[in-house]
């Protein structure tokens, strides 16, 4: 397990220097998910809400929101992003699965942007369907893989630290 990097040997927060790492290609993929009732899937698929599309809406709120991850994450370093993109899958239906990937070539890593981007992109499918559906859940916001930099290369296997009782 690594070290806490964020804080000094006093105890005091810090923002780490990445000044002498090397510019690589980073990317990151995250995920989370929103369950909800049948028929308020069903809605937002038909595109029926009144407020607009609220997958599109989402899917801007996402990528609008890595490029102000910085400003949210306290320590986080602005990054110069490349790319970023939001997806939905529907393995049920009673949830929406989103995914986002965002890409940069810098000295630290993009998995705050990614992850951002899916909580950005959960909340706003909860402020738009709320009146019709109270009772969505957010859930499982979680990286899925990460590339460049020292670390290297992560993907997650199948099983969560839930299910694997850790």
């Amino acid at each position: 397990m690594g070290e806490l990097t964020h804080f000094d040997a006093d105890g005091a927060s810090r923002m780490v220097s990445v000044s002498g790492k090397a510019v690589t290609y980073r990317m990151a993929r995250a995920e989370a998910t929103v369950l909800m009732l049948p028929e308020t899937l069903r809605i937002i698929r038909s595109r029926e809400v009144r407020k607009g599309d609220v997958l599109e809406v989402a899917r801007l709120s996402g990528i609008m929101a890595t490029k102000r991850t910085a400003e949210l994450i306290p320590l986080c370093h602005l990054l110069p992003l490349e790319q970023a993109e939001v997806s939905f899958r529907f393995p049920d239906t009673d949830r929406v699965q989103i995914e986002a990937t965002v890409s940069c070539e810098g000295k630290t890593g993009v998995e705050m942007e990614a992850l951002t981007a899916v909580a950005a992109a959960a909340l706003t499918i909860y402020d738009m369907c709320k009146a019709i559906d109270r009772r969505m859940e957010i859930t499982s916001i979680r990286l899925l893989e990460k590339s460049g930099g020292r670390s290297g290369h992560f993907l997650r296997e199948t099983d969560t630290l839930a299910e694997s009782g850790r």
